[in-house]
């Protein structure tokens, strides 16, 4: 495996912490292939998952799965699984924290990163935390969980806590402004463009300047062609979706919908 990962990391561009994690994956997969037994990551970013996925493609390695929790997290664990092991959700060694206050009561996904790191818990310790009136939900590893439970305050609010119950719904709450527009092409500076408000020269100048990443991972090809779905993120601007393309117009422009993270 050392030889198609330093193929791998070479053809990528690697380096710093990102080759790092990449060895880290791989030994991941060898500590698996050589007990037979499943091994997990930390909770990781959207940018290593999409790495991490990339690069168990290229050493074929498939029996792996990437769980958040729910369905549609952000912030997932990387299961590798043995041979003979189902990948299975219920394999992964996170829980999720339910927190319940008063409706009159404020709280941010800040106010909940804050106050659960002040307990010695560490970034990769949590997934997504998702927040709505009265209610908030923290996935976490079950060491973090175990902590987490405790809590009585976030800030100055009173909290409840408790395991939240396997069979309870989780789902994501984003909100998102629309944009819509016409492109000559799908083309990654016609898109950044249309979600920016800026001038094809500039959008160039932003992508080849390394501020731009398609589905998490950076690019400076200005000329990559974007599909529906597909995550733009814009340094200094925002997060995007192209959240529909549509039919040409007579001046054979194309028709999309862009939805900005809010």
């Amino acid at each position: 495996m050392a030889n198609d990962k330093n193929s791998f990391i070479s053809g990528e561009g690697l380096g710093g912490e990102d080759k790092l994690f990449v060895s880290h994956v791989a030994d991941m997969v060898s500590i698996c292939e050589r007990t037979c037994s499943s091994r997990f990551s930390a909770f990781l970013t959207e940018g290593e998952a999409a790495l991490a996925e990339r690069f168990l493609r290229y050493e074929g390695f498939s029996h792996f799965m990437m769980w958040g929790g729910f369905e549609g997290a952000q912030r997932v664990m990387l299961g590798v699984f043995g041979e003979y092991e189902e990948p299975m959700a219920e394999e992964f060694p996170l829980a999720a924290v339910k927190f319940r206050f008063r409706e009159c009561d404020s709280l941010s996904h800040r106010d909940f990163l804050g106050s659960l790191m002040s307990l010695g818990i560490t970034r990769n310790q949590i997934g997504d935390i998702i927040c709505s009136e009265g209610r908030a939900y923290a996935l976490l590893t079950r060491a973090a969980a175990e902590q987490a439970v405790f809590i009585e305050k976030i800030g100055r609010v009173g909290v409840k806590c408790a395991y939240a119950d396997s069979d309870e719904k989780i789902v994501r709450n984003d909100k998102f402004s629309e944009i819509s527009g016409t492109v000559a092409s799908l083309r990654l500076d016609c898109v950044v463009g249309t979600a920016t408000r800026l001038s094809r020269e500039k959008s160039c100048a932003l992508i080849r300047s390394g501020s731009v990443s398609v589905n998490h991972g950076v690019t400076e090809s200005v000329s990559d062609t974007l599909k529906e779905g597909d995550v733009l993120s814009v340094r200094g601007f925002g997060r995007y979706i192209l959240s529909s393309v549509g039919d040409r117009t007579k001046k054979d422009r194309i028709h999309i919908v862009i939805k900005k993270y809010i």
